[in-house]
């Protein structure tokens, strides 16, 4: 595998995460349990895009430093483009978070915790991902082609299915934890499972979980191949990714309450995915440019951002709420 992942980007990359993980644990804790208001998501969401930022501008600067200013300028432009892609469709996993959640009743003061793992999770799993994907494609050059023609699917059928509410008892996890484990009627304080009489029971808090853990597993599936469409190098992969996951929990709290009036997104993710998906099947006939790739994805999606916020979904006769 081709990669600038050096030891010192490597080890600055991985100290910024731990640090700013830890941080966030630290800061979490300090405040306790509590109902995250939109201020303080907001000032969280601003501090997690200006951290991603900062470290894409330190990348460019290194980069250009150690490979010239025109790798520079290109590393720069993957690792920006890389994280707006991961950024735009973490939204979609949000509003899924947020119908778990509002399906379980989850108490406010325990959703900070259930995210932050889902976060430690995601970046767990994106790793072994990512680094599986890059070796795949180092040795079978084809892998493109299906990646490509899985985004084009994907982002089809995202079209297809916006604006219709998944149905969560359908759910083939959720049905097989009902029917194969001793679930509680009610949450139990922080206890993911608790025994009575003998018996270890699991409370909604840990199904929660599990579906938080699930709902990671799908979406890295579906955004981790589109990072490759942009580079094959493992570190800016990797790095775009983790920068995009973790602001997952403030931008959660910013969009609670307020997923309704971005109704359109979806239909913009689905556009981003199959543009993607069509970039990497053309990759051996014409490679796109990295900043022309850039402004279409940031078009599409500012643009359904703008109409969503413009045009009220469909039902409501006035202004969204």
């Amino acid at each position: 595998m081709d990669t600038i992942g050096s030891p010192v980007l490597w080890l600055a990359f991985g100290a910024v995460v731990v640090v700013a993980l830890l941080a966030d644990l630290v800061l979490m804790r300090h405040g306790g349990p509590h109902k995250v208001t939109f201020k303080e998501a907001a000032w969280w969401s601003v501090g997690w895009v200006i951290l991603a930022l900062a470290f894409n501008a330190w990348l460019w600067w290194y980069t250009g430093h150690q490979f010239g200013a025109e790798a520079g300028d290109r590393i720069g432009m993957e690792f920006l483009t890389g994280y707006l892609v991961e950024k735009a469709l973490a939204v979609d996993n949000i509003f899924v978070f947020l119908m778990i959640f509002g399906y379980f009743a989850v108490p406010e003061e325990q959703r900070q915790r259930v995210l932050v793992l889902g976060i430690i999770g995601a970046i767990l799993l994106r790793a072994i991902l990512i680094f599986a994907g890059a070796l795949l494609l180092s040795k079978f050059h084809w892998i493109l082609y299906v990646f490509g023609a899985f985004l084009l699917f994907t982002g089809i059928k995202m079209a297809r299915s916006a604006g219709q509410e998944p149905d969560l008892e359908a759910n083939p996890a959720l049905r097989w934890m009902r029917g194969h484990l001793k679930l509680t009627d009610g949450y139990r304080g922080n206890a993911f499972s608790v025994v009575v009489d003998g018996a270890r029971w699991y409370t909604p808090l840990f199904v929660v979980v599990a579906l938080i853990g699930i709902t990671d597993v799908i979406f890295a599936v579906d955004s981790i191949p589109a990072i490759f469409a942009i580079t094959d190098d493992p570190f800016i992969v990797l790095t775009s990714n983790v920068f995009a996951v973790l602001g997952l929990r403030a931008m959660f709290f910013l969009l609670q309450g307020m997923a309704d009036r971005f109704h359109l997104l979806p239909y913009g993710l689905a556009l981003v995915l199959v543009f993607i998906g069509a970039k990497m099947l053309l990759i051996d006939v014409y490679k796109i440019p990295i900043l022309l790739s850039l402004g279409v994805v940031a078009a599409i999606i500012g643009t359904t951002i703008v109409l969503s916020l413009k045009l009220p979904p469909r039902g409501h006769g006035g202004k969204t709420p």
